[in-house]
């Protein structure tokens, strides 16, 4: 594989709580779960320390034990990772770190993929249109709220209170029942990933995208998938984002197009196969 990657933070001097790697044959890349301002976590460490050690273990797995399936790649790594917070943070928090989770490599003559949560990957095939897998840990229960909290002014106290309530609700929810399920520390949310293979001679090129990347489709229909793939293809993984940042910052007031937050952080990976 032939890739590019590029990331920014949501904010000049903000620390990014996504993450990407990747080797010849492998690819991860994470999406940290935000939490509002003051909500506990019970963990000393942190989202950020947390995608980066998930990803690095998960990238690991993912080259070194064709063996293992890659739900069981990342599965290992959800282990690995919570046995390196010590005693002192407390996992079965409902606010414990977790991350949206994209891998894929070369598994013999094929392409094995995973996707948990809301971050994307876009096969293009060499023939026919692209496909898109990911988005697949919804919440119906939140839609409410989150279509409150767009309805409301960025920065405003109202939506704080509106963002904090819906916190809460995704993470009662979180990692039981019907999910959604995204990484943090229990290794049975790997088992709700999707996945799958597809044969190499098939793909022509793929993409992985974080939610704050994938709003160039998803939020603010500048082009369609295969736009993307085109764009990415061109001009790289640093353009895309750079074209989400534009329109972003023409619509700092989310009005044109509602959205949690102005900015997310955002992490794109291009690869040709």
């Amino acid at each position: 594989m032939q890739l590019q990657l590029a990331g920014e933070a949501r904010r000049p001097g903000r620390e990014s709580e996504d993450f990407a790697a990747a080797s010849p044959e492998a690819l991860v890349l994470l999406d940290g779960a935000s939490s509002p301002t003051g909500l506990e976590s019970g963990c000393r460490h942190g989202t950020a320390w947390y995608v980066r050690r998930l990803g690095v273990h998960l990238l690991a797995r993912l080259t070194d034990r064709a063996d293992r399936s890659i739900a069981e790649c990342l599965s290992d790594a959800i282990v690995e990772t919570a046995a390196l917070h010590g005693g002192r943070c407390d996992l079965a928090h409902p606010n414990t770190p977790a991350a949206m989770v994209v891998a894929a490599r070369r598994h013999g003559e094929s392409l094995e993929y995973l996707v948990l949560g809301d971050s994307l990957l876009v096969l293009e095939y060499k023939d026919g249109p692209p496909k898109v897998i990911g988005d697949n840990q919804r919440f119906p229960g939140g839609e409410g709220l989150r279509r409150q909290i767009w309805a409301t002014v960025p920065g405003s106290a109202e939506r704080a209170a509106l963002h904090l309530e819906y916190a809460l609700a995704v993470r009662a929810a979180r990692n039981r029942g019907n999910g959604p399920w995204i990484a943090a520390a229990s290794p049975r949310a790997a088992g709700h990933a999707e996945t799958g293979f597809v044969r190499l001679e098939r793909l022509h090129a793929l993409a992985a995208l974080t939610d704050g990347a994938s709003r160039y489709t998803e939020r603010f229909g500048l082009g369609s998938w295969a736009d993307v793939l085109r764009l990415l293809a061109e001009s790289g993984p640093g353009e895309l984002i750079a074209q989400v940042r534009e329109v972003e910052r023409a619509d700092a007031a989310c009005e044109r197009w509602p959205r949690g937050k102005r900015h997310d952080d955002a992490s794109a990976v291009y690869a040709l196969l």
